[in-house]
């Protein structure tokens, strides 16, 4: 199977809760009967309120959902994109490569998942697109990506679920041609906002560095100032293990 991922931003205003149920209500029903075999909404609805761990510094509004389907075909996509379409979202979408460093269960911050297919997930979400800096070739990049940064923020940091998605192909026009885009998953609005917490330190001294090897490690491989992370509410639609 192939995953799909589209990044979501509404045309006309739409308040968090409204995104929830038309996402979750209309379009969750239709993505499934045009195609979709598995699907996860990640949506910045009212129940999202933690604000993200790295704070989105583009001037334009950053996108409100992403949503992530498992098709048999690429090129069989076009019912679903207009489901999202007709729903009063423009859409970036994109092919990718899902890699699960860690899912829920898979270290000590975090149970396996014990919550039905529907349900929200307790944990609080955070969906980053990654671009790839011209200066840098890809494979260097992938590199860094997947052995220095992957590696040192799972060592430091207290994630309970890491996906890393690696982008084959923009599928749509205009869309940011991201190289990757990486769901990370916390325990709760303490470990994103307590900075100790956050970066794995038992006192400043551990603070001040584990934050100065974080940063240098993510100039390295990402323009700071485009970074865009939002945090959301986590819905398994349909998933393998629902």
């Amino acid at each position: 199977m192939i995953k799909l991922i589209y990044l979501l931003w509404p045309r006309e205003p739409m308040a968090p809760a409204r995104r929830r149920e038309v996402l979750l209500g209309r379009c969750a029903p239709e993505l499934l009967d045009s195609g979709a075999r598995y699907l996860t909404m990640n949506i910045d609805d009212e129940f999202s309120t933690v604000p993200s761990p790295t704070p989105t510094t583009k001037l334009h509004d950053p996108f409100v959902a992403e949503v992530s389907m498992w098709v048999d075909d690429v090129e069989a996509r076009g019912d679903l994109e207009t489901t999202l379409l007709d729903a009063g979202f423009d859409i970036a979408g994109y092919r990718v490569r899902e890699h699960v460093y860690t899912d829920y269960g898979g270290n000590r911050h975090g149970a396996p998942r014990d919550w039905p297919d529907g349900q929200r997930s307790p944990a609080v979400i955070s969906v980053t697109p990654l671009e790839r800096p011209r200066r840098v070739s890809k494979t260097r990049w992938m590199a860094h990506w997947f052995n220095r940064q992957g590696p040192m923020s799972e060592k430091m940091q207290p994630r309970s679920r890491y996906v890393r998605n690696i982008v084959d192909e923009v599928l749509t026009p205009g869309a940011v041609p991201y190289a990757g885009i990486v769901e990370e998953s916390w325990p709760s609005a303490e470990h994103i906002q307590n900075p100790f917490v956050f970066y794995g330190a038992r006192n400043r001294f551990e603070l001040f560095k584990n934050m100065a090897i974080m940063g240098q490690s993510v100039a390295t491989f990402l323009p700071i100032w485009k970074i865009t992370s939002v945090t959301m509410s986590e819905y398994f639609v349909r998933s393998r293990h629902g």
